[in-house]
């Protein structure tokens, strides 16, 4: 009877041991992906394509350092880049700001000559 009362107790802590890691590790994993930022290749890649529909590119590039960006109360981490390309004949070169957790573009700027 002894016995049984250990087997028991073993049994009940290995549960709560077993539910404790699997509660944690989903808890971390959701935190991992909420704090994780987009690869600035991926970025680049995704504003080429935007820009690639509307006609070839000669250039591009990203800075890798996330810079920070605040607008009124949103806090973000972000990339900055450029795209250029010609345009009737003329070289025009554009400047982006990109999310760097979601790669969205916030913001797109024509460079004047």
């Amino acid at each position: 009877m002894n016995e049984e009362n250990e087997l028991s107790y073993f049994k009940g802590g290995l549960a709560i041991g077993v539910s404790l890691g699997i509660i944690s590790g989903i808890a971390s994993t959701l935190w991992y992906q909420k704090k994780r930022t987009l690869d600035a290749d991926l970025v680049l890649e995704n504003v080429k394509n935007a820009f690639l529909k509307e006609g070839p590119i000669e250039g591009s590039w990203i800075e890798f350092e996330k810079k920070p960006l605040r607008k009124f109360a949103v806090h973000s981490k972000t990339y900055n880049g450029g795209i250029s390309r010609l345009e009737d004949g003329v070289m025009v070169q554009y400047e982006f700001i990109a999310d760097a957790f979601t790669g969205t573009v916030i913001d797109v700027k024509r460079i004047k000559d």
